[in-house]
């Protein structure tokens, strides 16, 4: 994701322009991170108790954020339901600037074997795109809210996501 492209999605989805960092991490290491609804919507709602922490986290220059589509029908749904539809409006606008990806036929599968592993939580479809994805792209790290979840969940490429923020 480019910085125009970042700062746009920043824009749209409630980041006050000026807060979202360059995009040349100090180590130039950058890290691949799967992104849940939860921040994006917490972006979005500037009353939402996390919206600062994932506003923080969405901001930093040394991740590259990629997003399961499945994670985007989820938090558009949640922004038009919870904050109505000229925020809902704003929120689509600035989707485009994302790096998202659709499943693959393997990673259908892969939830499925997810969701029955872990149905005692249980692990709904959404979160378990987002670990097929993160597997599949080798994300070690991942934006979330939902730290039951996926602090639990054994992922197949590493030993745990770190999880943000």
């Amino acid at each position: 994701m480019s910085c125009h492209s970042q700062t746009s999605v920043a824009v749209a989805i409630g980041i006050r322009p000026g807060t979202w960092r360059s995009c040349s991490p100090p180590s130039g290491r950058i890290l691949v991170a799967a992104l849940d609804a939860g921040p994006l919507y917490a972006a979005a709602d500037a009353d939402d108790p996390d919206h600062e922490a994932c506003v923080d986290a969405l901001s930093r220059g040394e991740l590259r954020l990629v997003v399961p589509a499945l994670v985007l029908a989820e938090a558009t749904y949640f922004v038009g339901r919870r904050l109505g539809p000229a925020a809902e409006s704003k929120f689509i606008r600035g989707l485009g600037g994302l790096e998202v990806e659709g499943p693959t036929p393997e990673d259908f599968v892969r939830m499925g074997e997810l969701v029955e592993q872990y149905a005692d939580f249980p692990l709904g479809g959404t979160d378990a795109s987002v670990v097929a994805l993160a597997e599949r792209i080798d994300a070690r790290v991942l934006v979330t809210l939902d730290r039951r979840h996926f602090a639990a969940v054994k992922p197949a490429h590493c030993v745990a996501f770190e999880l943000l923020p």
